[in-house]
């Protein structure tokens, strides 16, 4: 029977860029097939007590970047701590990526969550801007201009809402959230342990 881990993802945050390319890799190592599943997190957060940034106490805020940038250097990955188009709205993106999962399969889909994570991170792109993601999906060898269409759909909303609702149900309070064969998993730094279970499994 082949082993599966839920991924619960937002794709503004900046802990699933940092994470993302780490965990597909402990995952093909390991033989784990990724069910993916791009969240609400606005609503996961009204359920659990979270806040936006924005919201959040000045020390927690401070902390955070902190955190960003000992991150970046330890991965080697460059990230700017405050990019021009963060906050951003994720649904566009989560839509997106649903659109292209449901399309082209979840390697693919992964393959733009990682383009979607880096073009805001990285690059300074906009990623509820609908050329933007159509550049990122074409990008990849996909019809970026019909996915664009495509995650209009009423079925990708109910997707949508369908893993939120699930994430909601799990006691999900962040992203990236990882749950496997029925632990918890909350934030990249967390794949030392996935992993373990991983190799448990």
């Amino acid at each position: 029977m082949s082993k599966t881990c839920d991924y619960f993802i937002s794709p503004p945050s900046p802990f699933v860029y940092l994470g993302h390319a780490r965990f597909r890799e402990l995952a093909r190592a390991h033989g784990v097939q990724i069910q993916l599943k791009p969240m609400d997190l606005a609503k996961v957060f009204a359920t659990s007590g979270g806040l936006p940034l924005a919201q959040r106490a000045p020390q927690r805020q401070a902390y955070r970047l902190v955190e960003l940038a000992r991150w970046s250097r330890y991965l080697g990955l460059p990230l700017n701590l405050q990019p021009k188009y963060f906050p951003v709205a994720a649904d566009p993106a989560c839509k997106l990526i649903i659109a292209a999962q449901l399309a082209h399969g979840t390697e693919r889909a992964l393959d733009l969550v990682g383009a979607i994570s880096g073009a805001l991170w990285a690059d300074e792109k906009n990623i509820a801007d609908e050329a933007t993601l159509a550049r990122l999906a074409t990008g990849l060898g996909m019809d970026g201009a019909a996915l664009v269409k495509a995650s209009e759909g009423a079925n990708v909303q109910a997707t949508l809402d369908q893993n939120t609702q699930e994430a909601i149900g799990y006691q999900v309070f962040g992203a990236p959230w990882f749950q496997f064969e029925g632990e918890p998993y909350w934030g990249q730094d967390r794949l030392e342990f996935l992993g373990r279970a991983f190799a448990a499994a």
